[in-house]
């Protein structure tokens, strides 16, 4: 048997076809990793080092995704019914 030429796809190509955006997804939020200066603001407002903030594991799909590093700081809007919308922080360990 021979194969026919042009209908091979490469491991990479085959790959990449398995993975979605997750970022696509309607139950997926928004994430961004904030700014260096807004962090700093922002950790100054809540009067808190940025240690005691809640944490989010640099291994997370959406961490990945942004290519965020340790010690960035991510700000997720989510959805809410009561609220229209949340805001949460994450700081990537």
């Amino acid at each position: 048997m021979t194969a026919k030429k042009g209908n091979h796809k490469s491991k990479a190509a085959e790959k990449e076809e398995k993975y979605i955006d997750i970022f696509e997804h309607e139950l997926v939020p928004t994430h961004e990793i904030v700014p260096e200066n807004q962090k700093l603001e922002l950790l100054e407002m809540l009067h808190v080092k940025d240690r005691r903030l809640p944490k989010i594991l640099a291994k997370d799909p959406a961490v990945k995704k942004l290519g965020a590093k340790r010690g960035d700081l991510i700000r997720i809007t989510r959805k809410s019914l009561s609220a229209g919308t949340a805001v949460y922080y994450r700081l990537v360990a």
